[in-house]
């Protein structure tokens, strides 16, 4: 009975001296929110609807939510297809 009691003694007294030595760890478990960071949200990419007319030409419809992706989106299309 003693013995557990010196256990529990020595545990007790180990426990208040490390947790009072270590003031640097209570302060890296501060956990803070960025609200710079919750309205990042990924970009959506141009969906492409290609299609081949009988004339052996082709044609698009781009859709998306960035004006200035479609625009290059049409531009890289038109390069590629050769279609002015």
């Amino acid at each position: 009975m003693k013995k557990k009691l010196k256990i529990i003694f020595l545990s007790v007294v180990l426990l208040a001296f490390f947790s009072e030595t270590c003031p640097a760890e209570k302060e890296t478990m501060k956990f803070t929110k960025q609200p710079e960071l919750q309205q990042i949200r990924p970009k959506k990419p141009v969906r492409i609807k290609l299609r081949r007319t009988e004339k052996d030409g082709y044609t698009w419809e781009l859709n998306g939510d960035d004006a200035d992706e479609i625009i290059k989106t049409d531009r890289k299309l038109r390069k590629m297809l050769k279609a002015q």
